[in-house]
């Protein structure tokens, strides 16, 4: 094929995220509607609009309005967000009442075989386990790729539980709004536990921290050679940090890491003020030591009840979570202005080419954004 001339099936262009679109079939018209949007199969006159209705439903723990709910929420689109702050606004005085539980872990420490044994361990007791799995996602299409519903088949056929691989689309802002919100329609809808799975790869640590009450970082036995890559910091945050896969014959190695472990956290300022931080053993497989999690986390949210600490910290993370949604507002209107659009370019050139400063770059566009706002007022 010559020139740039394009075969009559081909894309013409890799719109709204997808790296092609559906085309028409013999005699068949695709309704403009249908199409997807932003990455959200969400139909134009999709009855999402009526808040009420999956309000109810929600409160209901009806799965299906629960599943909608949280397509709205995480819709890019720009006409269902005001749609998704509505539904949001109207569930918040039923909201806060689980026990939000963060997981992270390097790869391969078992955290998706560790989450369903847990899930189904708690899920025996009666709870209601909601598992948000943070999938890296491919920062061209923002779908995921693990697909963690897969890997815990089991807990996923519990009735009292729910797994929601939420994609991060690349970017760590999308997981801390859209998981936020995800966790408080599950929170409406009656699940009393919320466990957060993180990727495992620094900084999404920091932020699931900032929007959990306890944090756990799941390890494998061999403390020396993996905390020689592993950030002091991301200690620092962990509450409880579980050595896995303690069975069989590596059951005596997985105490002696332990062990360790509690010797490097004596010397760490706990994450949890009037918490001490600990290090525990246990096994996905024989499930030796998920019922004694569970107990450590029932114990630090009557201790940190107790002191005031675990409602101090959910009203910090309310603050810190605003903060940073007004950062995000500001950086959308910034690159949406029209003027910043038509200016940028010419400036990455300049800037790429030697002839303008990054800071000189910087002072221009930024002065031709706040000139279209006040001319705009």
């Amino acid at each position: 094929m010559s020139g740039n001339k394009k075969p009559e099936w081909a894309s013409g262009g890799q719109e709204n995220g997808f790296a092609s679109t559906i085309r028409p079939g013999l005699g068949q018209e695709i309704p403009k509607q249908e199409r997807p949007e932003s990455g959200r199969f969400i139909k134009k006159n999709q009855s999402v609009t009526d808040i009420a209705k999956l309000r109810e439903g929600l409160l209901k723990g009806e799965r299906a309005m629960l599943a909608r709910s949280i397509t709205l929420v995480e819709s890019n689109a720009v006409r269902h967000f005001g749609q998704a702050q509505s539904l949001l606004q109207s569930i918040m005085n039923e909201t806060g009442k689980s026990v939000r539980i963060g997981v992270s872990g390097v790869p391969g420490a078992g955290k998706s075989t560790f989450i369903e044994a847990f899930g189904t361990f708690l899920c025996s007791l009666g709870h209601k386990v909601a598992v948000l799995a943070i999938d890296p996602s491919s920062s061209i299409g923002g779908g995921s790729i693990l697909g963690d519903k897969t890997r815990m088949e089991e807990l996923a056929k519990n009735p009292l539980a729910f797994i929601r691989p939420s994609p991060s689309e690349g970017t760590l802002g999308g997981v801390h709004r859209k998981t936020r919100e995800t966790m408080l329609l599950c929170e409406a809808a009656g699940f009393d536990v919320v466990i957060i799975e993180t990727v495992g790869v620094g900084q999404s640590e920091a932020i699931v921290r900032g929007m959990v009450d306890f944090f756990m970082l799941l390890v494998l036995t061999g403390a020396g050679d993996e905390l020689q890559g592993m950030k002091k910091g991301i200690l620092e945050l962990t509450d409880v940090i579980v050595v896995n896969k303690a069975d069989g014959d590596n059951k005596r190695l997985a105490m002696k890491t332990k062990q360790e472990y509690n010797q490097i956290l004596h010397f760490l300022q706990p994450a949890t003020k009037g918490w001490s931080s600990r290090a525990i053993t246990c096994s996905s497989i024989t499930k030796e030591g998920i019922d004694m999690t569970w107990n450590i986390i029932q114990e630090f949210r009557k201790i940190t009840n107790e002191t005031g600490v675990f409602q101090l910290r959910r009203r910090l993370q309310q603050k810190e979570w605003m903060h940073t949604l007004i950062d995000e507002q500001l950086q959308k209107m910034f690159y949406r202005n029209e003027n910043v659009q038509l200016l940028l370019p010419e400036l990455e050139n300049r800037v790429m080419s030697g002839k303008e400063t990054v800071s000189n770059a910087v002072t221009q566009v930024f002065n031709v954004f706040f000139e279209s706002i006040r001319t705009d007022n």
